[in-house]
């Protein structure tokens, strides 16, 4: 599985994805311009020690990542989709992307792309949920659909034993 950020603006948001990736294995793609340089402490913050175990590629726009990852399968994940993300079958090498926390995936790019728009449902009052809370919650159900390949599961717990 692969996380794409279009144009992310929040620091502490990318990091927070950032870990997310480190915990699913997921490797993490960034469409400048970005909100923030990738040294910036907001950012090693979130993503706390792992940042640099993390498998992060960087693209100058939407048009050079589609050239570096021509055959790609990508999610767009958007409040402007018809289809819910628990309703689509992700497979391990599909990408899933979200835009800017501002203005979310253009919908220049969307309208391309709108028989593989997802969303997660909310409330009619509510706009929208945080970058990284969406992030996991998809990147969660597509590692769950892919039965959490490579991903421990063992139930053991490290300091009790019940």
């Amino acid at each position: 599985m692969k996380i794409v950020l279009h144009e992310p603006e929040i620091p502490a948001n990318t990091g927070n994805i950032g870990r997310t990736c480190m915990a699913t294995g997921t490797s993490l793609h960034l469409i400048e311009p970005l909100g923030f340089r990738l040294g910036e402490k907001e950012l090693r913050r979130a993503g706390m020690d792992y940042w640099h175990d993390i498998s992060v590629s960087t693209y100058e726009n939407f048009a050079d990542f589609k050239k570096k990852n021509p055959h790609a399968k990508i999610w767009m994940a958007t409040t402007k989709a018809r289809f819910v993300y628990t309703d689509v079958k992700f497979c391990p090498d599909d990408f899933i992307m979200f835009g800017k926390e501002s203005a979310g995936i253009p919908e220049e790019i969307l309208v391309d792309h709108k028989d593989t728009c997802i969303r997660i449902p909310m409330l009619p009052d509510s706009r929208s949920l945080n970058l990284s809370n969406s992030a996991a919650i998809i990147i969660y159900e597509a590692m769950r659909q892919n039965n959490f390949a490579e991903m421990k599961l063992n139930g053991e717990l490290t300091r009790l034993n019940w």
